[in-house]
């Protein structure tokens, strides 16, 4: 994956990310929980994203079945890893569940979003 690519799209989640909890200062009577969760969403997310660069990288360079081997293990620890985000989100006082959700998601949505509407994201 091009090291660009994912600069840009951590910066892209940082600035939305700006936006999003400086919005919610001004729509929720109790913001805390809610941006904490959505800044512990979006950080594992980003945190995943460069995994999942970092283990495409070594893949392309490995054979074929110890890649497959590499990439599945790296994929479900991934996914460990977004598990236990969820449940201490879900657990945690502090911490609003739909909003760290929502930052788990913000690298999906600043892919897509970049992909339909920034013509020079894929160079």
């Amino acid at each position: 994956m091009n090291n660009d690519i994912v600069f840009k799209v951590t910066k892209r989640v940082a600035i939305i990310s700006l936006l999003i909890i400086g919005i919610s200062f001004f729509l929720f009577k109790e913001p805390k929980p809610i941006i904490y969760g959505y800044i512990f969403g979006a950080i594992i997310s980003i945190l995943g994203f460069k995994l999942l660069n970092n283990t495409i990288n070594k893949a392309v360079d490995m054979t074929p079945g110890k890649a497959t081997a590499y990439s599945t293990v790296h994929y479900m620890l991934r996914y460990l890893i977004y598990f236990i985000v969820l449940a201490v989100a879900a657990l945690a006082d502090y911490l609003n569940f739909p909003a760290a959700i929502l930052g788990l998601l913000s690298v999906k949505f600043i892919i897509i979003g970049s992909a339909i509407f920034d013509k020079d994201f894929q160079r």
